[in-house]
């Protein structure tokens, strides 16, 4: 099976930076598009990064030039910096992934979240 580990959340200032990263293990034959989301009590989960196998990018307008997505083989990175109290979230990995167990599919597969809280 395919697992995602997300690392990297935790509390911070207002103005500072944190950076989350998801690692992709297990019987992995291709990864497709991964992706962060963001979820809150009070707001649907929303998408605030995507990075393509190709590596372009798109960004929620919201973090556009204060987050950067990246990817190094299986692990997806996000690169958090001049971090809101709005940005206060559960952030997801998300990662499209053909295993041995479901070629020739891709499976969607998640990670258990972690949060990231901004202090004003």
């Amino acid at each position: 099976q395919v697992q995602l580990v997300e690392s990297g959340g935790g509390l911070v200032q207002a103005g500072g930076s944190l950076r989350l990263s998801c690692a992709a293990s297990g019987s992995i034959l291709e990864i497709n598009v991964m992706r962060w989301y963001r979820q809150t009590a009070e707001k649907q989960r929303e998408l605030v990064a995507d990075i393509a196998p190709g590596g372009s990018t798109k960004y929620l307008d919201s973090v556009k030039g204060r987050f950067t997505i990246s990817k190094d083989k299986n692990t997806v990175y996000l690169q958090m910096n001049s971090l809101k109290p709005e940005d206060t979230a559960v952030y997801l990995c998300y990662a499209s992934v053909q295993s041995h167990q479901s070629f020739p599919t891709f499976s969607h597969y998640w990670g258990q979240g972690t949060q990231v809280t901004v202090s004003s």
